[in-house]
């Protein structure tokens, strides 16, 4: 089920998936930045709740 105070991306602008395999700034994986327009509410669910318990997003990395 979709948070509705989330925003629709967990992108925070603090970008670095060209050198890191996730970003520091979203905790997306590469794979996960690229597809994210294309997945369905619950991939996204699922990567949602991982980046959270793992502390993301970050603005300040």
């Amino acid at each position: 089920m979709q948070n509705s105070t989330r925003p629709d991306t967990p992108c925070v602008a603090v970008c670095s998936t060209t050198f890191d395999d996730v970003c520091r700034g979203c905790g997306r994986t590469v794979e996960e930045v690229a597809n994210w327009v294309f997945m369905n509410e619950e991939e996204k669910e699922r990567v949602w709740v991982r980046i959270t318990a793992e502390g993301y997003p970050r603005r300040n990395t």
